[in-house]
This record gives C-alpha cells, sequence and structure tokens, in this order.
C-alpha cells in the first residue's frame, strides 16, 4: 500500500534559503532564488521528512499517512 504524503509550505515563514530544495533526496521541490519553493514532485516523495527537520524557519510540514 501506497504513503499517503501531503506537504506544506508556510510562504510567510520561509525565507527562500533553499535548504529543502538542495537536501530532497527525490528532488520533490523547485525552487528559483528569492521565490519560496515549490513542489513539483510529490508523487516521487518517500516521506522522510528531510526537508521539514532541516528548514531554519519551521516553514515545511510533512505529513505521512
Amino acid at each position: 500500500m501506497k504513503k499517503e504524503i501531503s506537504i506544506f509550505i508556510n510562504e510567510r515563514l520561509c525565507k527562500q534559503c533553499g535548504i529543502c530544495s538542495a537536501l530532497c533526496p527525490k528532488k520533490v521541490f523547485t525552487q528559483e532564488i528569492g521565490h519560496p519553493p515549490v513542489i513539483t514532485n510529490l508523487e516521487d516523495c518517500i516521506g522522510c521528512a528531510l526537508c521539514q527537520m532541516r528548514c531554519p524557519d519551521f516553514a515545511i510540514e510533512v505529513e505521512v499517512k
């Protein structure tokens, strides 16, 4: 059974540092300099939550069901 994964990015808290995009092992995010990350490959997400754990601004939440 495949996991149901959702990712929420709080753009008000995000300072566009790029850490989440750089650390994601499955390249779930795409990001342009000066803009928050965009979830473009959610189907590839494995639910590791590295993005959530390493976000210095607590701007990302990963939920795995």
